[in-house]
């Protein structure tokens, strides 16, 4: 199926565009039971609150990581960010929340429901640390409170719930499960600057004796192997991003050639070297993906998840920014000032990215290889 030519696409033509799914292991009909739904997907992008209602839909339905079908969630991950990057930046964090409550063992949802008696709740995972901000769980004679501030929450004044870490009274960090609607629950409304992912805008949440319900005890949330699976998760929503980046670049070559301007020798090479490096990060996925599901990951002990996590992560993100720079370059300013799609896309996915920590990362892998924990 050919891509719809990418130049100069209104928003609407751009939505009714047929959905290509983004493949590392399954044959093309092996994502058909959920097609239906990423269809929808693709038809609400930018409407956030309509995105949350399918994500919460999503959590229904769609594969868990370690339980047998991880390479197919992460397609399905993929293909919504290839879709639209902001969109599977709204979904990737409700299916972790509800991996990581099913990894508790509790039931889903743990804190109560929405106000207004819907039976599921729209969660978020948040996680993040800062020097200026510090969210605190004390035990106290009703349970466990929440008091202090939170960063980076993507998206709280529109959540129902979130999983949430916080240091406690043993100087170590946990899990909870929190109702953000709680009227101790303070959500910044930050001004967004950035011009990537503007529907989602991440800024600090105030807690003030609030609720919280232990998911695990101290130090589980990191130290479980469904943390690493879930950063591998994300790394699937950087490469579903890249794709439709190299769907656009392709798309624009195909409609320059129908229009009798065929690519020239260095667009042909541009192509060509995005197509093997989507490829190679794609099958490393993959390959990740059924170790996961088949326990030999980590199994021996001279290989952990977290390491292989990091290698995902960094692959995955190198991948990114090389896509970016080839198609960049080469499609030129034109269509970052009048192609609102691939423009959105392209600050989108620069931004996501930077999830990663880049040189960082990569010496906290370092620091791992020289323990031993590497494949060679």
């Amino acid at each position: 199926m050919r891509p719809v030519p990418a130049g100069h696409l209104s928003w609407r033509t751009y939505l009714q565009a047929p959905l290509t799914p983004v493949l590392l292991s399954s044959a093309p009909a092996g994502l058909s039971p959920w097609g239906s739904l990423l269809e929808s997907f693709a038809g609400a992008v930018g409407d956030v609150p309509a995105l949350l209602a399918l994500a919460v839909e999503a959590g229904r339905t769609w594969p868990r990581p370690g339980e047998g079908r991880t390479a197919v969630l992460w397609e399905l991950l993929a293909s919504v960010a290839a879709t639209d990057v902001a969109a599977a930046r709204v979904l990737e964090p409700h299916l972790d929340a509800v991996a990581i409550l099913a990894q508790a063992g509790q039931a889903f949802p743990a804190v109560h429901p929405r106000p207004d008696g819907a039976a599921e709740a729209a969660w978020g995972v948040f996680a993040a640390e800062a020097p200026n901000a510090r969210l605190e769980a004390r035990s106290g004679s009703t349970g466990i409170v929440l008091n202090g501030i939170k960063p980076w929450c993507s998206l709280a004044g529109r959540l129902d719930c979130a999983v949430i870490t916080a240091h406690t009274d043993d100087g170590g960090r946990a899990a909870f499960a929190v109702s953000l609607r709680h009227p101790g629950v303070a959500c910044e409304e930050p001004e967004w600057i950035a011009r990537g992912l503007r529907e989602i805008p991440s800024g600090s949440v105030r807690f003030d004796q609030v609720p919280a319900t232990p998911v695990g005890d101290t130090g589980w949330y990191h130290s479980r192997p469904g943390f690493a699976w879930g950063g591998m998760g994300v790394a699937a929503c950087w490469l579903g991003g890249a794709v439709g980046v190299a769907r656009d670049f392709r798309a624009g070559l195909l409609a320059g050639a129908d229009n009798g301007r065929e690519p020239d020798q260095l667009a042909l090479a541009a192509l060509g070297e995005v197509d093997r490096t989507i490829a190679a990060a794609l099958q490393y996925l993959a390959g990740t993906a059924a170790r996961i599901d088949d326990g030999t990951l980590g199994a021996d002990g001279s290989q952990s998840t977290w390491s292989e996590a990091q290698r995902v992560r960094g692959t995955a993100a190198a991948a990114v920014e090389r896509v970016l720079h080839l198609v960049g370059s080469h499609r030129g300013p034109g269509p970052l000032a009048f192609d609102e799609p691939y423009a959105k896309r392209m600050a989108d996915l620069a931004l996501y990215v930077r999830q990663h920590h880049g040189a960082r990362d990569d010496a906290q892998l370092g620091r791992l290889a020289l323990k031993g924990d590497c494949p060679w």
